[in-house]
């Protein structure tokens, strides 16, 4: 089998269940972690997708057969093993998810003490390695076996969310809330019994057949039926997640889609007014109204890198209170410095509360001043050709390569980057105020990188 196996990914586990994971690559990750990480106490969840339990019971026996005790959540969000590991303080936590991959997908996410990732350059290559001898040959199990506790933790992930964001600054507003069949609606069963909010629930039964496709709102026919939903409703926001919801996805009082992009610019605002001077990190794909917001506040931005463990990492050595990705991922320091989808959309009627606006109104002049293109993918031949040919034909532009290639003009600039995963480029553009030179822009960009 050799070193590599097809399941391990940039930033964690991923692959066909049963063809790339199965029960018996589960235990030996288990098996792996448990010498790697070398922890005593590690916390294991699931998300809804069929193969979870069985999953999570084989990577529960390698665990324990490596003298891990575990503490078993059950079925719960990525955002709830994130709080579990840092909330009980154990020294590790797994999250079985394969996000918003097919329905015969499965993974894992992994954290270490204090819910820092691991990833790629944090262990997950030893592990991965590891992994791959512990298949070839069985290890024995060590002298003391760990136990398994199972542990309800709803309650304490609730009265988490409401310290960060309280029932009493909210109002009675109508919330339209959307999990795909994911695990958020667990989740939202439990919170909105202490908010003040009116919610209607949609596609709210946790199913891993996902019967209306897979939940992934980033794409537009994935997120279809609920901006019909809140198009004939009178709600003043809706909300829809992916199926372990770490990303949560805003679509304003008429039903109109909000760019991951302005919910960053608007959570900076949020999070700057009660914590005046703060830092937050942001990603090279789309930054100019993020600056601008962060600048008014007060704030200190910093540029990142795209990807969790980047921003988790940046965040941590900046202090910074608040890092936003325009892909949906919000990372909150008081979160342990993890994403979470449950504290962005309380964190925006907050404002709404606040400030007595609509989202409608808080993003409008965002939108109107800094129109962008959305992230828009072409699969390629080779990614560093194209990064080649697209900067030669744009000669004269402010180029900084913190990812990919971003290259900045006074009205408009854009960022080009290839995918960690698949053959794949990203583009992003955005324009000062213009909307015909921000769709010409990407035309063009289209056409050369297409060519």
């Amino acid at each position: 089998m050799g070193k590599h196996l097809a399941c391990f990914k940039a930033y964690d586990v991923r692959g066909n269940v049963p063809r790339d994971l199965n029960e018996d690559v589960a235990y030996a990750i288990g098996r792996a972690y448990a010498t790697i990480v070398k922890a005593q106490t590690v916390c294991i969840g699931h998300d809804i997708r069929l193969s979870g339990p069985a999953l999570a019971e084989a990577l529960s026996r390698g665990l324990t057969d490596g003298g891990v005790d575990v503490v078993h959540l059950g079925l719960v969000g990525t955002e709830m093993v994130y709080f579990a590991t840092g909330h009980y303080k154990y020294d590790g936590g797994i999250m079985i998810t394969a996000s918003h991959n097919p329905a015969d997908d499965n993974g894992m996410k992994m954290v270490r003490v204090d819910s820092r990732p691991i990833s790629g350059d944090t262990g997950l290559l030893d592990i991965e390695e590891l992994t791959a001898q512990y298949l070839l040959n069985e290890p024995t199990p060590v002298g003391a076996r760990g136990v398994v506790q199972r542990k309800e933790i709803y309650e304490d992930f609730v009265k988490h969310l409401l310290r960060i964001c309280p029932a009493d600054v909210l109002r009675d507003f109508k919330v339209l809330a959307c999990p795909g069949n994911g695990a958020a609606g667990v989740a939202m069963d439990v919170l909105s019994a202490h908010l003040p909010i009116k919610l209607t629930r949609m596609q709210f039964e946790p199913d891993g057949r996902f019967p209306h496709g897979v939940p992934n709102p980033i794409l537009p026919e994935s997120r279809k039926p609920v901006e019909l939903t809140a198009r004939g409703g009178n709600y003043d926001i809706a909300v829809a997640w992916d199926g372990d919801y770490d990303r949560c996805f805003l679509l304003d009082e008429a039903g109109n889609f909000i760019e991951g992009y302005y919910i960053v610019g608007l959570l900076a605002a949020a999070i700057l007014h009660d914590h005046p001077g703060g830092t937050v990190i942001y990603d090279p794909r789309l930054t100019w109204n993020t600056l601008k917001v962060v600048a008014q506040a007060g704030g200190r931005a910093v540029m990142c890198k795209s990807g969790h463990a980047f921003i988790k990492e940046k965040m941590r050595a900046e202090g910074a209170i608040y890092g936003g990705e325009m892909s949906a991922h919000h990372y909150f320091k008081d979160h342990w410095f993890c994403d979470s989808g449950m504290i962005p959309w309380m964190l925006v009627l907050k404002l709404m509360a606040k400030t007595g606006k609509s989202l409608g109104n808080l993003v409008g002049d965002m939108i109107s001043e800094f129109p962008c293109s959305g992230e828009i993918n072409s699969t390629v031949e080779s990614v560093q050709e194209v990064l080649t040919r697209v900067e030669i034909a744009y000669p004269g532009g402010l180029i900084d390569r913190t990812d990919g290639l971003s290259v900045e003009f006074p009205a408009w600039r854009f960022n080009l980057r290839g995918s960690n995963t698949e053959p794949v480029i990203r583009l992003n553009v955005e324009a000062r105020g213009d909307i015909p030179l921000c769709r010409e822009k990407t035309a063009e960009l289209l056409s050369i990188i297409r060519a």
